[in-house]
């Protein structure tokens, strides 16, 4: 899949929200929803001349339009009035937050009443403008995101005067705050008109398609545009301006950071969760999928019905300090030992924001942004200190075999302090069943499909993907990374999950797979009489364990590499040069 559909991805980014503070609820498209800084109701409406925000103009022959507050408490006084005891909770809710909520319901204007571009704004193409300071870039920048129209329509005019290309990230940011409900000074259709304008692109008001045309330039933005863009999205969230300011220093284009659909720490982590033994972990499926940690002998299994829901944990594991960082997005949970490289531990919150739809983690000791799928700060503080964080292993299997393999195993208990819906695909199992993703990524490959899932190793600086479906056919592989001997093993399977989604209903999806990586040295192995058990080519049988490979002898001689399963998408897009096992290569 390519980027999504406009409708798709305003829609994609509320219901994120409403799905981590309303699990109680679900809501499809004709119903109440929380936005990101309001509650709106979504119709589906005839065409009526408006500006439609929501619409899906390849998909849809409706046009949708986003109303404000007060009809979406109409909605729900009807509906209460027709005995439904849910919609009285909600209504409760929404009168609540009402009075902060107002400021982002400002009505959008019908574009016909705006006043259109000048003559003057389309210089002749032969005609070279003459180059603008950075200072200037930066004042014209300030007074377009203002609240003062003259002087952001005076400011347009001057950028389409010039042609600064500079501003095409800036006008991008503000197509995508009018369209959440962040109120920008000028005309919606002007912004669009001036984008194709400047750029030279006619990709009208489909912003998924902006981020990824724009993903693909060596465009930069004015001086100052990560403050500045933090400012414009501190109306969803004040502390989105402490991500991003002027004193951050960044390793990643700011430009391509996008809200998540949630507010700071809405996705709340989970900190030294309360553990139960495995005997009183009655709420669990025997079939149903886990993530499986094991340290120094102590193991640790973190549900999915459960991680879904908060997508990061941070605990203490075998007297290690661990973060299991889970982007949903990308279909990656990956363990982290959280003493950095330069000495200091950390924990880890959700900062509501994206790259390449993965999630981007903060560590609340500096408020600097972090990739979770490299554990490298991006955004920040550290942003330029070289420090990272080392992977630990992690595995996905079925509670059934991890129990199995580990009886005296700790599991998360349902009793987080957070009420949930903690039930097999409630949070995104919709998502998960899809072959569609939910936000833009311009850095994309066919070798295999979006949605495939893969391991991901990288060895001695070299990545490299394995696709599950050829590691679960194959059972036992043996391969080289980087000049370095590895083996993998996938003897059990894949996990298949047969959930209910609380706004599709009845799903199935994969889940992903058992997978362990080791240096193999010089052996070459072959599958066992069992899951867990190689045989070397002289008919050794060695054990597979959460260290490493246990030879013959008793020894652990053939240590554990530490990988992750990820949706290839969201590996590709972070590491466009990976190797990929069984393959060919795009011509």
């Amino acid at each position: 899949m390519g980027w999504l559909g406009q409708d798709q991805l305003t829609f994609g980014a509320r219901r994120r929200e409403e799905w981590h503070t309303q699990p109680w609820r679900a809501i499809p498209h004709n119903l109440l929803f929380l936005g990101a800084s309001s509650f709106w109701c979504r119709l589906p409406l005839p065409s009526t001349g408006e500006l439609s925000l929501g619409r899906n103009t390849t998909t849809s022959p409706e046009h949708d339009r986003v109303t404000p507050i007060k009809d979406s408490l109409s909605f729900a006084r009807e509906t209460c009035r027709q005995g439904d005891m849910n919609a009285r909770s909600y209504l409760t809710a929404m009168l609540i937050l009402t009075t902060a909520s107002l400021p982002a319901c400002a009505p959008l204007t019908n574009p016909a009443m705006r006043p259109e571009l000048s003559s003057t704004q389309a210089p002749d193409a032969g005609v070279l403008p003459s180059p603008v300071p950075d200072p200037v870039r930066t004042k014209r920048m300030v007074e377009l995101g203002g609240t003062d129209r003259r002087a952001a329509e005076a400011a347009l005019n001057a950028v389409l005067e010039t042609r600064d290309d500079h501003f095409v990230p800036v006008l991008i940011e503000m197509l995508r705050a009018a369209q959440i409900g962040i109120p920008v000074e000028i005309d919606y259709s002007t912004m669009v008109m001036a984008i194709e304008d400047i750029s030279g692109q006619s990709l009208g008001d489909n912003w998924p398609a902006w981020v990824e045309w724009y993903g693909t330039t060596d465009i930069e933005p004015p001086p100052g545009f990560t403050g500045w863009k933090g400012r414009l999205l501190s109306f969803i969230d004040p502390r989105f301006a402490d991500f991003l300011n002027d004193e951050s220093s960044s390793r990643i284009r700011v430009e391509e950071i996008v809200w998540g659909g949630v507010r700071v720490d809405a996705i709340p982590a989970l900190d030294n969760p309360k553990m139960i033994i495995a005997s009183d972990a009655d709420y669990l499926l025997a079939e149903e999928p886990v993530f499986g940690v094991a340290l120094n002998g102590h193991a640790r299994a973190y549900p999915l019905r459960i991680l879904d829901w908060h997508e990061m944990a941070n605990d203490v594991v075998g007297g290690v300090p661990v973060s299991l960082a889970y982007c949903t997005l990308c279909g990656a949970a990956i363990a982290y030992d959280t003493r950095a490289s330069d000495g200091s531990a950390y924990t880890f919150g959700s900062s509501g924001f994206l790259f390449r739809s993965n999630k981007l983690m903060y560590d609340r000791q500096t408020r600097t942004l972090w990739n979770q799928l490299t554990g490298e700060p991006v955004v920040g503080r550290l942003a330029a200190s070289g420090i990272r964080l080392a992977l630990l292993p992690v595995v996905l299997t079925s509670w059934k075999d991890w129990r199995d393999q580990h009886p005296d195993t700790l599991v998360l208990s349902p009793e987080t302090g957070y009420e949930r819906y903690y039930l097999p695909g409630a949070a995104y199992g919709d998502y998960f069943a899809s072959g569609d993703t939910m936000f833009p990524v311009w850095q994309r490959s066919k070798q295999l499909g979006d949605k495939d899932r893969i391991y991901a190793l990288r060895v001695d600086g070299t990545p490299k993907a394995y696709p599950l479906a050829l590691l679960v056919e194959e059972g036992v592989v043996n391969d080289t990374v980087g000049g370095t001997n590895v083996v993998l093993v996938a003897a059990r399977g894949r996990v298949t999950v047969n959930g209910s989604s609380i706004r599709a209903g009845s799903v199935t999806y994969d889940a992903g797979g058992e997978v362990r990586a080791f240096l193999s040295g010089a052996e070459m192995f072959s599958a066992g009489a069992s899951a867990d058990e190689l045989l070397d080519a002289r008919g050794g049988i060695w054990r597979v364990t959460e260290e490493g490979l246990l030879s013959p002898e008793g020894e652990v001689v053939a240590p554990r590499l530490s990988g992750h399963l990820a949706y290839w998408f969201g590996w590709f897009a972070f590491f466009p040069h990976t190797l990929v096992y069984g393959v060919p290569a795009e011509p």
